[in-house]
């Protein structure tokens, strides 16, 4: 049998235990070591058997023969514990989002160049059958000419997800509901249709003054650069529950709307000369208790790094795709703070 990767996984939030625990499942892997700042005790961990670090310096300069470092921390950590990991000849798995700003990303690409290792981006909803289906519409240009896509994520972060004593909401290490949220449905976006220019937006906090830094809501309006528009309307002051993450494409050829809680849902497809293929079933979304995220997809993600790694297929999500999405998300944001100054 080849020899197993090697894996260590820094924060061990809901996401860094999901990480570990699909390492621990993939026969393939090996999960050599937890790390975070705060106890085992406090983060449920006293049974787990693995090697625990308070630091990720401890971490990367112990004696463990470590193939890949997994970095699910608070946004604002990602690029310096990347860099942190590349510079010890690591290859890297890094939460969405990348990094918070387009700058500290290139460097991450510049170090991962420089020190010749991988750099894995996490965009798990491009591994659900609905998007894999409309890549293959697009690319194979079934729906025509695209006029028009509208892309809706409403979803609910109240009081529950944005705690007083969590990274949740704070500006630094959170970055804004773009980043945190619905990176990966602009990931989405960008992966079917390319960049975006012309941008114009309208930001309002709604009910999150006392728990966010940053905009709850937000309606973006863009041009592709390939052709089309775009609109992107956003929300996390949805009461209650998530209501709904979907994208509409209106081309030349037909309409198709993919939605559902986390675009899990082909709810319409009218498509000339086309008959829609039985789809295969989406996973259940990441239950976090009290609210809900996207499709748990990071089982795909752990076996591409085995995968690409072991020579057998190549990175789904680049980095340099990852960088792209942290550049067109920095481009939205330099139109809100123009208004947020005006709101002012």
């Amino acid at each position: 049998m080849t020899e197993k990767i090697k894996f260590a996984v820094v924060g061990q939030g809901h996401i860094g235990k999901r990480h570990a625990e699909m390492i621990r499942r993939d026969e393939r892997a090996e999960l050599v070591a937890l790390c975070d700042v705060l106890p085992k005790e406090t983060l449920q961990l006293k049974d787990s058997p693995e090697p625990f670090f308070s630091s990720i310096d401890d971490l990367l300069h112990s004696s463990l023969d470590i193939d890949v470092v997994n970095i699910c921390t608070p946004n604002g950590y990602h690029a310096d514990y990347a860099i942190k990991a590349l510079d010890t000849h690591r290859h890297v798995v890094i939460e969405k989002p990348v990094a918070l700003t387009k700058n500290d990303a290139e460097i991450i690409l510049n170090k991962s160049q420089e020190v010749s290792r991988d750099v894995f981006c996490v965009m798990q909803n491009r591994y659900s059958p609905p998007s894999v289906w409309l890549k293959q519409m697009v690319d194979e240009k079934v729906l025509g000419d695209i006029y028009l896509v509208q892309l809706n994520c409403f979803w609910n972060r109240d009081d529950r997800y944005y705690r007083p004593d969590d990274w949740h909401g704070d500006a630094r290490l959170d970055g804004g509901t773009l980043f945190t949220q619905f990176s990966h449905f602009i990931d989405i976006m960008y992966w079917l249709f390319g960049d975006i220019t012309n941008i114009k937006g309208n930001f309002h906090d709604f009910n999150h003054q006392l728990l966010t830094d940053f905009e709850d809501s937000g309606v973006v309006l863009f041009d592709f650069v390939k052709g089309g528009m775009g609109v992107l309307n956003y929300s996390t002051a949805i009461w209650d529950n998530n209501f709904e993450s979907s994208i509409t494409i209106i081309g030349s050829k037909g309409t198709v709307k993919v939605a559902g809680q986390y675009m899990n849902e082909v709810v319409y497809c009218h498509v000339k000369d086309y008959d829609m293929p039985e789809l295969n079933p989406c996973n259940p979304p990441n239950d976090y208790g009290p609210y809900k995220g996207s499709a748990q997809n990071h089982h795909y993600v752990i076996g591409n790094v085995v995968d690409t790694l072991t020579g057998n297929d190549t990175i789904t999500t680049s980095l340099r795709e990852g960088l792209k999405i942290v550049e067109i998300i920095e481009r939205i944001y330099k139109v809100r703070d123009l208004n947020w100054k005006k709101q002012r």
